[in-house]
């Protein structure tokens, strides 16, 4: 019997503000439909003492621009539960110029920025990683 869990829609928990936006993948899926391997890009965000609940709240209204992103498939944001104030965003994109080139020089960027980065220290390292061909 297939777990429904799968197949249900995903929600935000506003405790966790565990955000998962679906795009045309399944989100425990590393390739899209056709086989075409996807970006996933990955950031620890450390937020400043004391400023976690205002970080939440941007990034809930941040979140509609980054979904609105050419080549953006999903997103999920989730906090540390040994650190409070660190935050896991895991971004999956078509491909890596969708999220390097098309949203990072975007217009709509530039609110993303002025909504989320005054709450980091320090700035956080952003990586991209690719899925192994065979480790599926």
């Amino acid at each position: 019997m297939p777990d429904s869990r799968l197949k249900a829609r995903p929600k935000v928990d506003s405790d966790s503000l565990m955000v998962l936006v679906q795009g045309p993948v399944s989100w425990h899926r590393p390739v899209l439909e056709h086989g075409i391997p996807m970006i996933l890009e990955s950031a620890v965000l450390d937020v400043k003492p004391g400023q976690t609940r205002d970080f939440e709240a941007a990034f809930a209204e941040a979140q509609a621009i980054i979904s609105a992103s050419p080549g953006y498939l999903s997103h999920e944001l989730q906090r540390c539960i040994e650190k409070p104030n660190r935050y896991l965003l895991l971004v999956r994109w078509r491909r890596l110029e969708d999220h390097t080139e098309g949203f990072r020089k975007s217009a709509p960027y530039q609110e993303w920025k002025r909504l989320l980065h005054h709450f980091y220290d320090p700035f956080p390292t952003v990586e991209h990683y690719e899925p192994l061909s065979g480790a599926l």
